[in-house]
């Protein structure tokens, strides 16, 4: 059970000092130096608190019993001493805190990110990926904005109200009971309202998801969309959430509305009602003119601090929310645990053996049950069947970007769940169907294939698999730009890089991922070429969309709904009469009608 579940259900709690105080031990560059934060807001306070003082000894030292120049003019050099005090002690603490929350959220943007990344392919599918671009983004800056202004304005107020306080009983404690009696409601009630703020603002983190989501798959798909006429239904998904988004903000500032004034209304009642019993009873108290005076301005610099929290009370909630939000997904245990140190894998083609294997998502049933299968080192085996019978998932489990819900995979004869990192990322690389490329130039996505590599050893894959002359074509060779996800690139060309990526890591496991899209003849073949070359002295499993490709393996692996069905060569399987078959030819009538 996770930090934020319950004994009752696993619901979550919705306490906020519980996710103030996990969020503090999560961040240890918050806590260093917490002690000299608040010695500087104790400073702070000091100052503050010498001018009511200072002023009350003037009244009644320095002007009730005649004018003492000397006294009043040392009183008045003390009250300026205090407030340079005040200035420089304020002035250190918003360093201090905006220097700790920096530095505290930077690295925690960091190991969300990095936690994201390590989740298996089960805890993806589950969650739209605006989710976790929220997490990063808009969850973080609300927390920085918490951290450098509502954290400082906690910090400083609170540290002035108490020193305030405990000044205002040494003067007088019945006047000290008035003030808290009529400023009590004001904390009772902001626990009220604390209760539906922060339930409003869960709400508005959701919304701010849900929105975020929309406009990222709207913005991915633009060409998808105006293609096939989308456009209205886009608009209005992205329309609905948009307003669901703003009847949450406006929900939420009700609360807000009804917090800002409260500090107003009952601080006015608190002066008032202590000038009242001050003038009319504070002489039968044994009070001076000057130590009432002195109370007055005690009284104001007390409310003033409760005022500016019930300003950054809004803030404060909007940022559990999206703290809750953040510890929330970094609460999701990672199911693929990295061994430490791990089994090197050997150089060279490797075998690949699957017993028993199952695996099932988030939600829904098995989506592989029992896959036994036995591939030799060197051999090319080409996956087949139709779409969502498995396949893609198999070939994700074997680059273990997710474990076995049963069974295991034994990879060179070594479990693949105690293969070292990264001797599993250097051995066994995954050609995706997109052939996914980062917003830079060529050069740099195929160097993204093995660590340390050197523009020799770009230049050195693209010869090796005899695209120097396609290479020659772009406009500035392997410096030329493929713009985001490699869109200024077509989807044969991006296969390309990507088959130069994988060539310069020199896997001895090759996983390919055909792309079903067609290409123009001469890439085509530059393609199948590449491929050939990739292939030599590897073992390679190739998820065949074409059934040419299958035709060329030497042996096929047939899925159907989770399993295998069949097993063997291209004409053993055409032989037999199986699904195998039956896909064959549906594939050559297809091929042919084209």
């Amino acid at each position: 059970m996770t930090w934020w579940e319950s004994s009752h259900g696993g619901k979550p709690v919705s306490g906020a000092f519980k996710i103030l105080k996990r969020g503090l031990a999560d961040s240890s560059e918050m806590r260093k130096g917490l002690g000299y934060t608040i010695g500087l807001a104790m400073a702070y306070s000091l100052g503050s608190l010498m001018v009511p003082i200072l002023i009350q000894q003037v009244l009644d030292k320095g002007l009730v019993d005649g004018f003492r120049p000397r006294f009043v003019y040392t009183m008045c050099a003390l009250a300026a001493l205090g407030t340079v005090l005040v200035y420089f002690a304020g002035r250190a603490t918003t360093r201090r805190m905006v220097t700790a929350s920096e530095s505290a959220l930077k690295s925690l943007r960091t190991r969300v990110f990095g936690h994201i990344h390590r989740l298996s392919i089960a805890e993806h599918s589950t969650t739209r990926r605006g989710t976790y671009v929220t997490r990063v983004t808009s969850d973080v800056d609300q927390l920085l904005q918490f951290m450098e202004w509502g954290a400082l304005s906690w910090i400083l107020g609170g540290t002035l109200m108490l020193g305030t306080l405990i000044a205002m009983f040494a003067y007088s404690w019945r006047l000290s009971l008035v003030v808290v009696l009529v400023i009590l409601p004001v904390i009772l009630m902001m626990r009220w309202l604390q209760r539906g703020l922060l339930a409003a603002y869960e709400a508005v983190r959701n919304r701010v998801s849900e929105t975020l989501s929309e406009i990222s798959e709207s913005v991915m798909g633009a060409a998808v969309i105006r293609a096939y006429g989308y456009d209205q239904r886009m608009d209005h998904r992205l329309k609905t959430a948009i307003e669901n988004q703003y009847q949450s903000i406006i929900h939420a500032n009700r609360f807000q509305a009804v917090t800002l004034p409260l500090s107003d209304f009952f601080g006015g009642l608190a002066m008032a009602a202590v000038l009242a019993v001050g003038v009319i009873l504070g002489p039968d108290w044994g009070m001076t003119p000057g130590e009432v005076v002195a109370f007055m301005f005690l009284v104001s610099l007390f409310l003033q601090p409760l005022g500016e929290m019930a300003e950054t009370f809004d803030q404060t909630q909007t940022a559990i929310a999206a703290w809750r939000k953040v510890l929330g997904v970094m609460d999701i245990p990672i199911e693929v645990v990295e061994p430490d140190p791990g089994i090197e894998l050997q150089r060279g083609p490797l075998t690949v053996t699957t017993e028993g294997l199952k695996f099932a998502y988030r939600e829904g049933g098995l989506v592989l049950h029992g896959i036994d299968v036995d591939v030799y080192a060197g051999s090319r085996i080409a996956i087949v069947g139709e779409t969502g019978c498995g396949k893609t998932t198999f070939a994700k489990l074997i680059c273990r970007l997710a474990d076995p819900t049963e069974g295991r995979i034994l990879v060179g004869g070594v479990d693949l769940r105690e293969v070292a990192t990264e001797s599993r990322r250097s051995s066994i690389r995954m050609v995706p169907q997109d052939g996914f490329l980062f917003d830079t130039t060529i050069r740099e996505n195929v160097a993204y294939g093995r660590p340390g590599a050197t523009d020799g050893d770009v230049v050195a894959a693209f010869e090796q698999l005899g695209l120097t002359a396609w290479v020659a074509r772009r406009p500035q060779g392997l410096d030329t730009r493929v713009g985001e996800r490699g869109e200024s690139l077509s989807v044969g060309e991006r296969q390309l890089v990507a088959l130069a990526r994988a060539q310069i890591g020199d896997p001895g496991l090759l996983i390919l991922d055909e792309a079903t899209s067609s290409v123009d003849p001469e890439t085509e073949a530059a393609l199948i070429d590449a491929l050939e070359r990739l292939e030599e002295g590897r073992t390679t499993l190739t998820i065949a969309h074409r059934l040419s490709t299958a035709e060329k393996a030497d042996y096929v692996l047939v899925f159907d709904r989770g399993r295998i069905v069949e097993k063997g060569s291209h004409r053993e399987l055409v032989e037999g009469g199986g699904v195998y078959a039956r896909l064959h030819r549906s594939w050559l009538g297809n091929t042919q009608a084209a």
